[in-house]
């Protein structure tokens, strides 16, 4: 076996034993313990949501949690629980486009500019120096006042600010990489441009990727919650987590449960996510026992 397919066959190696693994680590059992009934409720909401969570009945409005209404009502009467179904939808898909987005583009300028160096690695590294100078919320609000109000608006001005991470963390890999002798060894036999990156550089940027990838759905899910919080998200009635702590807020000395619950429900996904990715970056990290 040449150098080349060895180091792809490491690469490969490494993901299956993380994926195999994965289960074996109680953060990442922990996570997905979390993760996975929160997803199937997500996914069977239409099943399970007791009412129409657009439905407004001011004659019961601000219930606190009882037998008619499991988690109460909010200041229209709408059902809390009916909403929170529903309202995870958004918030999770839309950090999910948000990752399958960003993380592409970030690893294609961190691999191109670390593989090629000179005026590429300088021009794409300074641009994502750029992002990263400034604090995420405040980059992403600026970009969704730049495309307006919307969910998909939302998700780009997320993509457009998370990207910056894997750029630096892939070019810091493939720099580690670019004149190693499989890679030559790749380039004797005429395996040259995409084809290289792809099948050679590429493989051995992922374990890193899923890591970031899983930490980056916690952060985005926090963020995107924030542009709702705000107003800038999913625009009203249609029920999101970060919507429903703002519609919360306005009452949350009297009825202080209408924004506890949906931001508890942030708060457990976030360490959901949070616990998954300290498990894959245990899983990966060659010095563990």
């Amino acid at each position: 076996m040449n150098p080349a397919s060895s180091a792809l066959l490491a690469g490969t190696v490494r993901l299956r034993l993380l994926r195999s693994g994965l289960f074996r680590s109680p953060a990442a059992s922990l996570g997905a313990a979390i993760l996975l009934p929160i997803l199937l409720l997500a996914l069977l909401a239409p099943w399970l949501a007791p009412c129409d969570p657009s439905l407004t009945d001011l004659a019961n409005r601000l219930l606190p949690p009882g037998p008619g209404h499991w988690l109460g009502t909010d200041d229209l009467g709408r059902d809390t629980w009916s909403r929170l179904l529903y309202g995870a939808r958004p918030t999770l898909g839309v950090a999910l486009l948000v990752m399958l987005l960003a993380a592409p583009a970030g690893l294609c300028v961190g691999i191109v500019s670390g593989y090629y160096g000179s005026w590429p690695e300088r021009i794409l590294m300074r641009c994502t120096d750029i992002v990263m100078a400034f604090p995420q919320l405040v980059l992403a609000l600026a970009f969704v006042g730049l495309l307006g109000h919307g969910v998909i608006n939302s998700a780009l001005a997320l993509a457009l600010t998370t990207w910056p991470a894997y750029a630096r963390q892939a070019r810091a890999e493939v720099r580690a990489l670019r004149d190693s002798e499989y890679l030559e060894a790749a380039r004797m036999v005429g395996i040259r441009g995409p084809r290289l990156l792809l099948g050679h550089v590429l493989p051995m940027c992922l374990p890193f990727a899923q890591v970031r990838f899983a930490l980056d759905l916690a952060t985005t899910i926090l963020t995107f919650s924030g542009l709702g919080f705000l107003g800038l998200g999913v625009q009203p009635p249609t029920p999101e987590w970060g919507t429903m702590v703002a519609d919360g807020s306005r009452v949350i000395f009297d009825q202080w449960w209408i924004a506890a619950i949906p931001g508890g429900a942030i708060l457990l996904v976030s360490l959901g996510f949070n616990l998954l990715a300290d498990g894959l970056r245990d899983l990966g990290d060659p010095r563990r026992a």
